[in-house]
């Protein structure tokens, strides 16, 4: 799905038309209508980026791992690495920012919209920081551990 995507425009343009024919009484239902297609079309293409990316993340692992290279390997304790879980917190960012949006956008029109978003910027905002710091943590220590032998 790209900016100018022909087949989500052409649904626009289709809602439009039809808001000017049905009149306001129905603009709640054409737009909900819309968003639901745009949130289909969205997760259609945030699971095909998504498949491609592990597809890259396997071949690159794979090859480092046949080239002789430090293959990855999980982490004993379970918890994903810090890259799998900032990928997993966008995918569910974006699949909630869909109907939340619509929500914001209906009951609030622009500010509900622009409280949404900054609900969700901040969300991601907060998880990258928390991210970052827990990173540099970790390498302190390994530093300090490598540094007692």
């Amino acid at each position: 799905m790209t900016a100018s995507d022909p087949e989500l425009t052409k649904e626009l343009n289709a809602t439009l038309q039809a808001r000017k024919d049905l009149g306001p009484e129905y603009e709640s239902e054409l737009i909900d209508s819309f968003l639901d297609k745009a949130a289909q079309r969205l997760d259609s293409e945030v699971e095909r980026r998504v498949r491609r990316e592990l597809a890259q993340q396997q071949t690159a692992g794979a090859r480092v791992a046949t080239h002789g290279g430090p293959a990855q390997r999980p982490r004993p304790d379970g918890i994903l690495d810090p890259g799998r879980r900032r990928l997993g917190l966008a995918v569910v960012s974006m699949a909630f920012a869909i109907p939340l949006s619509a929500i914001g956008a209906v009951n609030a029109h622009l500010p509900g919209l622009l409280v949404t978003w900054a609900g969700i910027v901040g969300v991601n905002v907060a998880h990258s920081l928390g991210s970052s710091l827990q990173e540099r943590r970790a390498q302190a220590a390994d530093e300090r551990r490598h540094a007692d032998f």
